[in-house]
Order: structure tokens, then C-alpha cells, then sequence
């Protein structure tokens, strides 16, 4: 399906950037991936078995790395068809207790790593090559805000805008971009890097009431960048079992206290009671 094409990843030695890599090679294409450490992006390329995934080593804070980067993936193969910006990172803490440097370092990493890589890859690839090309940014739901994640959620919420106003602006050189709103997934971060309490529960916040798949993200990723995918553009594709739109148990019934225990008519919040 995507046979001929190129394709670059960022943050593809783990989680959804990992398991997109391999989908997008399984379906033909040549895929290059690239982070800050690697050896999990060697990983992923020996998870390959076809030889169709490459390794590059970059930081996307850093401009001239990722300047770089970019043009090794040209030398390489001559173009990019495809970019997918997955690599982002957020520590989970009250706003009170977010220090400047804090948020000052997931807004780079998710807001300035983004447009760094996606700039450079425009302006080397895209529109030189007169064939345009696809962007798809990962971004986060539920968009109705996230406590605990308050610098995440500014820094996701500018790259949709981002997203929306690049469709609009690169539409002349054939350049289609989403934000691609990732929900709760079962990845290796989740399960290691979170409060063990929000793991066990968090699954009950969702209306599907389980994790996704990193597959089910991937194969998303793969039916976008398809033929199929063509005529998407300037929008935000929420993929998260309709967390987006959660509030609350659901019949009331189903409501629950803090320790699982069905909650009566009587003890019930007012906004749940029928």
C-alpha cells in the first residue's frame, strides 16, 4: 500500500511511535525513526526483520540537529513522503508545583520539537519535490482539560492549532496535516511511568472501558497515510474509546464509590442521580 514511499518518525523507539514504524513497513514503506537514545531505536529496527527501518539519532529541541537528521534521510532515499511527529513527553503534577523550567521544557520538546521537524521537512522535502506530502501530529485527549497535566495540555492544544493553520497555508504544495488526539493506550510508559493507582483505574474513565491497542493507533496511522487518507486535512482526529465525551458513570447505576462499591440513590452526587 505505501510501497515507494518514505517515511520518518519521530520518537520511534517506543510506545505508538515503535509499533506506527513497523506498521508503516509492513505496508511497504521505508521508514526512518528518530530519538535521543539508541539503543531503543535500535530495537525497533531489529523488530523490522525487513530491513525497511532505519535509525537516526536527534534531539528535535535542537534545530540544527534535526537540520541534520532530515538531510541524512535525503541523501539516503531523496524523499519524505510522510511525517509523523509522535515524540512529546509531560510528567504528571499539579499546576502549583510546575516550575518554570518545567513547563518551559515540555512546551520545546512537544510545541518547538514539532514545528522543528516538521519546518525542516517541508522546506527540504515537501515543497521542493512539487508531490507534497502527509504530516500527522500526535496530540492528547480529552480535550476538556487535564488536571495534573496543565503544560501538556497547552503545548498539545498549540500544535492542533498548529496543525489547522499549516492545512490551510501549505494546501497550495499539497501538504495535508492532522493532529492525531491519542487517549489512554496500553504502552509501556502508562504501566511504568504513572501513579499505579491512575493505571488500576483508569480504564473506569472510559466509555469503552478499556485501554486502546498501540496496534489499533497504528493501523490508524497506516489507513490516513494510505490513498484513502488523501483527502484529510486541517483536522483533529480524536482516537480515544470516547473519553473525549465522558461524564460520568453511565447508566447513572453504574456509578461507584471509591472503592468500587455501587453508590445508592441517596448517596449518589446530585449529577449523577437520575
Amino acid at each position: 500500500m505505501l510501497s515507494g514511499q518514505v517515511a520518518l518518525v519521530t520518537g520511534g523507539g517506543s510506545g505508538l511511535g515503535r509499533r506506527t514504524a513497523l506498521q508503516l513497513a509492513s505496508c511497504g514503506a521505508r521508514v526512518a525513526i528518530c530519538g535521543r537514545r539508541e539503543e531503543p531505536l535500535r530495537e525497533t529496527t531489529e523488530m523490522d526483520g525487513r530491513g525497511l527501518v532505519e535509525a537516526h539519532v536527534c534531539d528535535i529541541r535542537e534545530e540544527q540537529d534535526v537540520e541534520r537528521m532530515v538531510d541524512e534521510v535525503l541523501r539516503e532515499h531523496g524523499r519524505i513522503d510522510l511525517l509523523i511527529n509522535n515524540a512529546g513527553g509531560q510528567f504528571l503534577a499539579p499546576a502549583e508545583s510546575i516550575s518554570p523550567k518545567g513547563f518551559r521544557t515540555v512546551i520545546r520538546l512537544n510545541v518547538e520539537g514539532t514545528w522543528n521537524v516538521t519546518h525542516a521537512v517541508a522546506t527540504k522535502a515537501m515543497i521542493p519535490s512539487g508531490r507534497g506530502g502527509k504530516v500527522f501530529s500526535v496530540t492528547l485527549s480529552p480535550h476538556n482539560g487535564m488536571p495534573g497535566m496543565a503544560h501538556s495540555g497547552a503545548a498539545r492544544a498549540a500544535v492542533e492549532n498548529l496543525m489547522r493553520t499549516l492545512s490551510v497555508e501549505w494546501a497550495r504544495f499539497g501538504i495535508r496535516l492532522l493532529a492525531l488526539a491519542a487517549g489512554q493506550f496500553e504502552t509501556e510508559t502508562l504501566r511504568t511511568k504513572y501513579p499505579q493507582a491512575i493505571v488500576e483505574r483508569i480504564a473506569e474513565t472510559i466509555p469503552l472501558r478499556r485501554l486502546g491497542t498501540e496496534q489499533e493507533f497504528a493501523s490508524l496511522v497506516a489507513y490516513l497515510a494510505s490513498p484513502a487518507g488523501d483527502f484529510f486535512s486541517g483536522a483533529v482526529i480524536t482516537m480515544d474509546g470516547a473519553r473525549d465525551n465522558w461524564l460520568g458513570p453511565w447508566p447513572p447505576s453504574q456509578a461507584t464509590d471509591e472503592e468500587g462499591r455501587p453508590l445508592s440513590e441517596e448517596r449518589r452526587p446530585n449529577n449523577l442521580k437520575s
